[in-house]
């Protein structure tokens, strides 16, 4: 039951039709709670908030279905004035995007000069950008820009997916870029033929590239809510004397709130990765699909209202 529901839910993600319809009629259907709000002002105020509570930020203005240039620019402005505000009110916080709402599948030189925009606004605010991955079938183009980008930049990092088979081959081909990764699971829907089938598979590879990333000395952010992979990471980096520097947790806003606080208060860095924005439809429903339980909750905050 708990594959068909992910699978629906998948389903739904891509539905452009339900995308536009999301975008008129705003932030319903207990999306808030995942979702800061659509503005740059209701995203600056939920940063605040968090960093009161000694919670670092990433923060992602939302973006699908981006299908002319006009758009991608539009995106690109939009990130570049969310720079511009956590420079201006001196937040703890980065930047994440992904590559199709800067122009992936339309040109590489549309991708390219919006991501040299976004990346020397970001370095005059002294703000660190991360490129999300996406799909299995825009994997490859997103790591060979991000190595494009690393050759320019050194405020720019990028999202390894531990559900994918080619992930080891690329954690042993990005170390001599020395990168700054985040390490996930992966939240689409891929083959078997690209990626693991199995949990198990998934986390036992999860486990391994967290340990590969490490002990290559680079920085390495954990995005994962589950308590397994957070104790095998404060394990490994006590076994080898990792320094606390040279690795963060990452979760997402609105999921499990309690333990992000508990992880600050047991002195880890914690980030919380907190989207903002109109499209935040195809997002929502990929944070269905992940955990059954975030229906509950959704449900619960339809019932109250």
């Amino acid at each position: 039951m708990e594959q068909v529901m992910r699978n629906a839910f998948l389903f739904l993600s891509k539905n452009k039709a339900l995308t536009k319809m999301a975008r008129k009629y705003g932030l319903r259907f207990g999306a808030g709670r995942f979702v800061a709000g659509e503005r740059i002002d209701q995203a600056v105020q939920c940063i605040k908030e968090l960093n009161e509570k000694e919670l670092c930020v990433t923060i992602d203005y939302l973006g699908e279905f981006i299908d002319t240039e006009q758009e991608a620019n539009e995106m690109a402005d939009n990130s570049i004035e969310a720079i511009r505000a956590i420079g201006r009110e001196k937040l703890d916080s980065q930047l994440s995007l992904k590559m199709t709402s800067m122009g992936l599948d339309i040109s590489d030189e549309i991708v390219m000069n919006n991501m040299r925009r976004i990346l020397t606004a970001a370095k005059e605010n002294n703000v660190f950008v991360t490129i999300d991955m996406e799909d299995y079938s825009r994997c490859g183009k997103t790591i060979e820009i991000f190595k494009r980008l690393k050759e320019e930049f050194d405020n720019v990092g990028t999202v390894i997916q531990s559900y994918l088979y080619r992930t080891v081959a690329d954690i042993e081909d990005l170390n001599q870029y020395n990168p700054n990764l985040r390490l996930v699971k992966g939240a689409y829907k891929e083959s078997p033929n690209v990626a693991f089938p199995e949990k198990k598979d998934v986390d036992d590879n999860f486990k391994k590239i967290i340990e590969m990333h490490l002990l290559n000395g680079n920085y390495t952010a954990v995005a994962t809510h589950d308590d397994a992979m957070i104790e095998f990471t404060k394990e490994l980096v006590k076994k080898h004397n990792i320094p606390n520097d040279q690795f963060e947790f990452q979760m997402l806003y609105g999921i499990r709130p309690e333990r992000q606080l508990e992880l600050v208060k047991e002195g880890y860095k914690m980030r919380v990765y907190v989207p903002y924005g109109t499209d935040w439809y195809g997002y929502f429903m990929r944070r269905l699909a992940e955990r059954p339980a975030n229906v509950a909750f959704v449900l619960k905050g339809m019932i109250k209202k």
